[in-house]
């Protein structure tokens, strides 16, 4: 028997498990009493993390499309069926004409962020899409015009608030998202324990509803006019306090003027919450000691997402609580991470369009919204081939039925996953990876966003079978770079190390003879502001705690001026759009918002048995007035009808959701032919994206929007 230390890659809370093998077969999972951050904690996906490793559905070698259907090849045949074809697209076509989809597994994956930018620039495309587009594009564009870098993106000082007002989030379910925090349960019944208030905004009375003092059932996509409600209220009752952030803000005057018109009486009848309500909201947040303002999916997947995403933090500056201790504060990684004073070029978005609607450009991607057109429509820059990494838009994207039928049209798509599923099952090539526990780990973008900081490194558990996932991406460079699918692996990790240790101020030979994610991870390391070395992390398996959040404005700031900049015209240019939204009242539609499940991290947990035992997980939840009026009953059948689509669904009646919405959770719709899914296919659920409108989006970033969606349902 042998025991090792892992961080779990599985969502963003970065939990440390202790994870016991007899030879290479994981025997528990437990979560690890002495890791530096989740001390112990572990919910149900970090215990299937032994499901995961031996799942007999995951690929464990490359599979090439033959006469419509997949051979077993070797990693010889599969790389030689790729030069023989991709690069052609490429020539022919022109780069554009190559389109990237990274999905959220990436996003814990040390070898795609570590060498993933090196495929991609390779690549050269501007069709680059990824899940944020779907998840969180408005918070990275209101961080970059607000502060300068859209990666500079305050979090929740969860451990001293006294006083938390959270609009669509529900980190006890999400575990935290754009905001890094294990127990997230305990720590927020810290808050209350210490004599805080901990207030919920969101139209189900979620898990995280039911754990705080305070929880307003808000009408879907109406956020930005509550908050501006809130900072009219501070404004009009002379509540606004900078404090120290005097001397680093511009626009407070420009502010106060926009939000003029919403006063707490427009928008009451619009968001369904009181105005007397409003009023004591602000109030009570302007009197807090420490206090903080927190969204997240349900304020970025709407109508208004990038308007919601920049008034959170208006309101956090307001009030004093940006940068202060127990508010919105920024993290400061022991990697990956660079201050502001001029560090990066200014923050700017729609560098570059898409072609067929001309949506921007955000944080370097453009929004998957745009994808199912770009290969359908003819002409100059049509998308002909698709590279998805650990992705799957046929689940996870808007009119994901559009998307499926435009897949068939490309001339060539490559996949790198661990499943056959709805999206791979489109690919001429899936190459697979090692399993979480056969590959380091560290999470270079997630400790970025940690309510404390604090590094751990994870070694491979277990020796792989099958190449690192550094190793494939390496070799895709090679192929389009011209190299062929032999290239030399060894001379490509020296010219990226050489590039990191470049933009680091280093010279390469501090790594010593350290090679591959290794070698990198000690540059960036050595590079960062906590002079920490890769050894001084192995040598730490529970990690290293780095100590609480300090204040680091302004240098972290990097907008031209230096300075907040709080009023920006390329997110104030949308307010006059929201403004038209008082005095609309409801039409008395149905509207449809997402749900979060603590078992399920979007769809690519549903082949883990311990993750889809017992009751149906996807189900409509319906209030019970409006299951009456419908005829629908509880564990019924019903037709829920968009524009785009209809899906047939269990019926849950419940009065968790306010009347007039309905939720279906995500990521479901595992009935298709041709995935080797055998748990998924047998609790398939129903896909609530074929019922999300692609048309639909935030005006500025282009998100897709999943909340508020126009409805019908009926018995089936």
């Amino acid at each position: 028997m042998a025991t090792a230390h892992v961080t779990c890659p599985l969502c963003e809370a970065t939990c440390g498990l202790e994870v016991t093998f007899d030879g290479a077969d994981v025997t528990s999972v437990r979560g690890d009493a002495e890791d530096v951050f989740s001390r112990g904690y572990i919910c149900p996906k970090g215990a299937s993390l032994g499901a995961l490793h031996s799942d007999p559905d995951r690929l464990r070698a490359p599979l090439v499309k033959r006469n419509g259907s997949f051979t077993e090849v070797s990693w010889a045949e599969a790389f030689a069926e790729i030069d023989a074809r991709l690069p052609a697209v490429a020539a022919e076509h022109g780069r554009d004409s190559v389109a990237v989809y990274v999905g959220n597994p990436a996003a814990h994956n040390l070898a795609v962020a570590l060498y993933g930018r090196a495929f991609f620039k390779a690549l050269g495309t501007k069709n680059f899409y990824t899940a944020g587009s779907v998840d969180q594009l408005p918070k990275h564009y209101s961080s970059g015009y607000l502060f300068g870098g859209g990666f500079t993106i305050p979090v929740p000082d969860l451990d001293r608030t006294g006083h938390l007002l959270m609009l669509g989030a529900n980190p006890l379910v999400s575990n935290g998202s754009l905001m890094t925090a294990a127990d997230v349960r305990g720590r927020l019944r810290a808050v209350r324990e210490r004599g805080g208030k901990v207030v919920v905004v969101d139209p189900r009375r979620t898990r995280t509803a039911e754990a705080a003092d305070e929880h307003h059932a808000i009408r879907p996509g109406t956020d930005a006019l509550l908050l501006f409600a809130l900072v009219h209220t501070l404004f009009a009752e002379d509540l606004v306090r900078l404090g120290r952030l005097t001397d680093h803000v511009n626009g407070v005057a420009e502010v106060r003027t926009l939000a003029e018109p919403f006063t707490p009486e427009a928008v009451a009848p619009v968001t369904g919450v009181a105005a007397a309500e409003i009023r004591r909201m602000a109030r009570e947040l302007a009197a807090a000691e420490r206090a903080v303002v927190y969204g997240r999916i349900g304020t970025t997947t709407q109508t208004f997402g990038t308007l919601t995403s920049w008034l959170v933090d208006v309101l956090n500056v307001l009030t004093g609580n940006l940068d202060a201790e127990g508010g919105a504060m920024f993290p400061f990684a022991a990697a990956g991470q660079r201050s502001g004073s001029g560090a990066r070029r200014p923050f700017a978005a729609g560098r570059w369009r898409t072609r067929v609607r001309g949506l921007p450009e955000v944080f370097g991607e453009v929004p998957v919204a745009a994808l199912a057109e770009e290969i359908e429509t003819p002409g100059e820059g049509q998308v002909r081939a698709l590279v998805t990494i650990a992705g799957n838009p046929c689940l996870s994207t808007p009119n994901a039925g559009r998307l499926a039928n435009a897949l068939p049209q490309l001339e060539f798509m490559l996949s790198l996953d661990i499943y056959l599923n709805e999206t791979t099952r489109h690919a001429d090539v899936i190459l697979p990876g090692p399993t979480p526990l056969e590959r380091a780990h560290y999470d270079i973008a997630l400790y970025q966003l940690a309510v404390r900081n604090v590094a751990n490194w994870t070694p491979a558990a277990l020796p792989s079978p099958m190449p690192q996932e550094w190793e494939t991406l390496l070799r895709l460079t090679g192929i389009v770079t011209g190299q062929g699918p032999d290239a030399d692996v060894a001379a490509l990790d020296a010219f990226v190390a050489a590039e990191v240790a470049r933009r680091c101020g280093l010279d390469v030979a501090v790594a010593g003879e350290r090679t591959g994610p290794e070698r990198i991870m000690d540059l960036m390391l050595r590079a960062g502001p906590y002079d920490l070395t890769l050894a001084d992390l192995e040598a730490a398996p529970h990690g290293v705690d780095l100590g609480p959040l300090r204040p680091r404005i302004p240098e972290v700031l990097s907008t031209p001026s230096g300075r907040i900049e709080l009023a920006p015209e390329a997110i104030t240019a949308d307010v006059p759009r929201l403004a038209k939204e008082l005095g609309r009242s409801p039409n008395g539609r149905l509207v449809l918002i997402g749900r979060r499940q603590l078992r399920s991290n979007n769809s690519w947990m549903h082949n883990l048995e311990p993750l889809v035992r017992g009751k149906n997980l996807c189900t409509v939840q319906v209030h019970p007035d409006d299951a009456g009026r419908l005829g629908l009953h509880d564990g019924g059948q019903a037709k829920v009808t968009a524009r785009t689509g209809t899906i047939e669904v269990e019926v849950e009646v419940t009065d968790e959701i306010r009347p007039g919405v309905v939720s279906i959770p995500h990521g479901w719709g595992h009935d298709v032919d041709g995935v080797r899914t055998t748990v998924a296919k047998a609790h398939p659920g129903a896909n609530s994206n074929v019922l999300a409108d692609e048309l639909s989006v935030d005006a500025l970033s282009g998100t897709a929007v999943l909340n508020g969606i126009p409805v019908e349902v009926a018995p089936a």
